[in-house]
């Protein structure tokens, strides 16, 4: 193509990452570079890490869900993001805080955890998050939305919440609605997680459903970690137990669906470049991309872990690490999000989450029953 030699077989996964700011240049590897990266970082850094804080003082005290509590907080501090001292630190923890924090996700998970479900209910888990992902996509194109956006939902709904769409959305082609559109979806899918832990419990109880078959559905149905373990522990230990291992089971999942989206967004993106840049019509060149450097973290301490080579200290530290470089990282997000723009999506991204969360309930729920 005119004025540019990229092809497509340069794309990559760095290509791809990112919601739409490019981060920082990489510093100078010397003392005095390394000294204005961070002066030059550490503004919105400390910005994003304050407004966290401020979330979970407020969700410590008053209760609540505190990834939401920082998105909301983020967003009334959107003019920090025009000003351009704060904008690179903010565009960082967006990026780079946010995958260490879904990579240090894998101290959750081990292979023990995953055995002990039972071949039916680890069917029952895994199809109900591929069922739900194939319904976002399907129902995203019956309400005239975005393709992108089915999946950056139906992830969240499926998978783990806000966790797993900034993980999505990270290796998702840049897009101007990218930001806005995982700023509601995380909104939302909290909304949903936190109704569903108040709401579920009592549901289950009233079917009759035992201790187990009971965290099995919430595991397995709602959004958010903290929230499933909120609902199950309010049924019963065992509950709480039960519920916790299958919601790790879908944690879990974030890799595989991950690096299949994101060879499919780098594959069609290489087509196009490819496709426009080649008037003879000659066979696309393909280029596998390395997987990104969080998702062989996360698989390697779901090794380790599973295997039990690091002491639980640093287990129980790396876990706290992942849960302050999320918080930071929506903190941040919701610094680069206008209310205004916020009211623009309309009322289709809301449906399609509630759609989703219902299918997602549906599809367990007749998973159980049949295999009671």
């Amino acid at each position: 193509m005119a004025g540019n030699s990229r092809t497509g077989s340069d794309l990559s996964w760095d290509a791809m990452e990112g919601l739409i700011d490019a981060p920082p240049p990489p510093p100078e590897w010397s003392f005095s570079g390394l000294l204005r990266y961070v002066r030059q970082l550490a503004p919105g850094l400390l910005i994003a890490i304050v407004v966290g804080l401020a979330a979970a003082w407020i969700a410590d005290h008053y209760g609540g869900p505190v990834m939401l509590f920082a998105l909301l907080l983020g967003m009334g501090f959107h003019f920090l993001s025009e000003d351009e001292r704060c904008r690179p630190g903010i565009d960082l923890t967006a990026r780079g805080v946010l995958r260490l924090g879904v990579g240090l996700l894998g101290l959750r998970v081990t292979f023990d955890q995953i055995a002990g479900l039972g071949l039916s209910n680890f069917a029952i888990v895994v199809c109900a998050v591929i069922a739900t992902i194939l319904f976002s996509i399907m129902s995203a194109r019956l309400l005239g939305l975005e393709r992108e956006q089915g999946v950056l939902t139906g992830g969240a709904v499926a998978i783990c919440g806000a966790s797993a769409a900034l993980a999505i959305a990270s290796v998702m082609p840049q897009s101007r609605r990218l930001e806005q559109n995982t700023i509601v979806t995380v909104i939302g899918v909290t909304t949903l997680s936190t109704v569903a832990m108040v709401l579920y419990p009592a549901f289950v109880t009233q079917l009759g459903m035992d201790n187990v078959t009971a965290g099995i559905f919430l595991g397995g149905t709602i959004h958010d970690v903290a929230q499933v373990v909120g609902a199950g522990y309010i049924i019963s230990e065992l509950t709480g137990d039960t519920s916790t291992i299958v919601k790790l089971l879908r944690v879990a999942m974030l890799v595989p669906v991950v690096l299949c989206l994101s060879l499919i967004f780098v594959q069609a993106a290489t087509a196009s470049s490819t496709g426009h840049s080649n008037a003879t019509g000659s066979k696309i060149r393909r280029k596998i991309p390395n997987i990104p450097w969080f998702l062989w973290l996360f698989l390697g301490l779901v090794t380790l872990n599973s295997f039990e080579v690091m002491p639980s200290e640093v287990t129980q530290a790396g876990s706290a690490v992942s849960r302050w470089c999320l918080l930071a990282a929506i903190a941040a997000l919701g610094i680069k999000t206008s209310f205004a723009k916020l009211a623009e999506v309309g009322w289709r991204p809301v449906l399609i989450l509630l759609l989703n969360t219902l299918f997602l309930a549906g599809v367990v729920g007749l998973g159980l029953y049949l295999d009671s």
